[in-house]
């Protein structure tokens, strides 16, 4: 099995998941498959195989995320430790073209949230941004065939 690198932040929220899975959503659909199944017939009850099928989500996305947060390698990026852009860095880049301004932070694949930022290091951007280091120009290859080309302005 391959460990999958995480963010602190990544791994509390799985966990966070899980639990809610397990305490909240999981008696949740019990009491519905019950309340169900005393309306007698469960051949036409809708409402039953609803149920039903909305527990063998949840079980589903149970085991889903007990294996990926056993799998969890927690990793703390630390730029004093660092002389290029690992997991975990926040960067700040330049398009070199248009000149616009961005930030990422490179997460898991678990943890992305374009919305904030937080893109895959597995990503175009995020593996054009691997080990780059302060000044230098990352050439990002996009799925459309386009190519754009990020400076490094800082990382922290």
């Amino acid at each position: 099995m391959e460990n999958i690198p995480v963010t602190q932040e990544t791994y509390d929220q799985l966990v966070q998941e899980l639990e809610n899975l397990k305490k909240v959503e999981r008696p949740h659909i019990i009491s519905e498959i019950a309340d169900a199944r005393a309306q007698g017939d469960l051949k036409e009850n809708a409402e039953y195989h609803a149920a039903k099928d909305r527990q063998g989500e949840i079980e589903s996305r149970i085991h889903h995320l007990e294996d990926k947060i056993a799998r969890s390698v927690i990793i703390a990026y630390d730029p004093s430790k660092s002389d290029s852009v690992k997991f975990g860095a926040t960067v700040d880049v330049k398009n070199v073209k248009t000149g616009k301004k961005s930030t990422y932070q490179l997460v898991s694949p678990e943890g992305v949230d374009p919305i904030n930022g937080k893109i895959s290091f597995k990503s175009p951007i995020g593996e054009a941004l691997l080990g780059k280091t302060r000044g230098e120009i990352a050439e990002v290859k996009l799925p459309n065939g386009n190519i754009n080309l990020l400076e490094i302005i800082d990382y922290r």
